[in-house]
């Protein structure tokens, strides 16, 4: 796929003239958080560490004054924090950041080559540099033998429980290896992983073109031609061949606001699992497979939200379950400030689905 005509995500840049709060190492920081408060931007105008000192200083008042315990506690003290901490901005000049001992990231030059003075949020600068780090150094995973090196803004897995139950599925899997669809392939793990399991030709889609990008990237990062063929689009982005395998790994928690940047990958709009199961009941061979990968964590914080996989089996006579693999999660990480005690209790789900013995025997007539 040629990316030329599509335009890579990239975060807003601030391009207008607007009014700021100059803040410098010896600027009165009651002053400049009482202006966060008031609405106003704060420009960090001499160190990088300014920023950082600002944005610790921001959190420790918001940790002191607004509740964070629960999961929705925690969903708005950080929607809070965010629309705050976006108010505190950071010049760029000619792609690099004009501060003093600031860090380099080459994001600046592939996302903005169109532009060259600007001002960003500090927040997003710190995520610009993260992704930078994981693009350069790569990110390795249990479950490949290489690593993968992440695009800015494609999500990509900190957690591998359902990467392992994947991996346990395609060593006992007998099925045909003919063709295969990746649905949302963001880092595209899930292809490299049935690659390695013999697959013999694998169609990743993704709704974000960076996603697209990065897989370009990685593809030619194998030095070697991979029978991948990437299509941007939403879902199966119009492609109508007919698959041996389905593999989806959708987000695990409903949207309860517009998502924002990577959110998309972590929240589902409502009427997300009808439109795949509808494009994927057209798609799938009589004998074929559907792989979609759940969590029962809506349900440990939303307990009267429905499981939409189960409302599909329950509602619509188009397919039926093979069987549900189950793996518990990992306690979180002990250096995590966030209280997690709900890890406790989450569980991620393989579910494997077959076509409707109505719908599958009058595809074979």
């Amino acid at each position: 796929m040629n990316m030329t005509n599509i335009a890579l995500t990239r975060p807003q840049a601030i391009t207008q003239e607007i009014d700021v709060f100059v803040c410098k190492r010896k600027s009165n920081a009651a002053e400049a958080l009482q202006m966060l408060r008031d609405g106003h931007y704060v420009l960090i105008a001499d160190y990088y560490s300014t920023g950082l000192s600002l944005l610790r200083m921001l959190k420790d008042e918001l940790e002191s004054h607004l509740p964070h315990h629960t999961y929705d506690e925690q969903r708005e003290f950080r929607s809070t924090y965010r629309k705050l901490s976006h108010q505190i901005i950071v010049p760029i000049a000619e792609h690099k950041i004009a501060l003093r001992k600031a860090p380099s990231i080459g994001w600046l030059k592939i996302l903005y080559p169109d532009i060259e003075h600007f001002a960003l949020p500090f927040p997003v600068l710190q995520g610009l540099n993260s992704a930078w780090q994981w693009y350069t150094k790569g990110v390795e995973t249990p479950v490949l033998e290489h690593k993968l090196f992440p695009y800015y803004g494609v999500y990509f897995p900190t957690r591998f429980e359902h990467l392992r139950i994947f991996d346990r599925w395609l060593q006992k899997y007998k099925g045909k290896k003919g063709f295969a669809y990746d649905i949302g392939t963001g880092s595209g793990i899930l292809t490299f992983q049935m690659l390695r399991y013999g697959f013999r030709h694998i169609t990743a889609t993704d709704h974000n073109p960076n996603a697209i990008a990065g897989m370009q990237e990685e593809i030619k990062r194998r030095h070697k031609r991979l029978p991948v063929s990437l299509l941007y689009g939403d879902l199966f982005a119009g492609s109508e061949p007919e698959a041996d395998l389905i593999v989806f790994n959708p987000p695990w928690l409903p949207a309860t606001y517009q998502a924002q940047d990577m959110d998309s990958a972590m929240y589902y709009d409502e009427d997300l699992f009808p439109r795949f199961f509808a494009e994927a009941v057209q798609r799938l061979k009589p004998e074929g497979k559907i792989l979609i990968f759940f969590s029962n964590l809506a349900k440990i914080h939303y307990p009267d939200v429905k499981h939409p996989i189960e409302e599909e089996l329950k509602n619509a006579r188009r397919f039926v379950k093979d069987s549900v693999f189950k793996k518990s999660v990992l306690p979180a990480s002990a250096k995590t400030r966030r209280n997690q005690h709900w890890r406790r209790k989450e569980v991620v789900e393989l579910w494997q689905l077959s076509l409707h013995p109505q719908i599958r025997d009058k595809n074979t007539l």
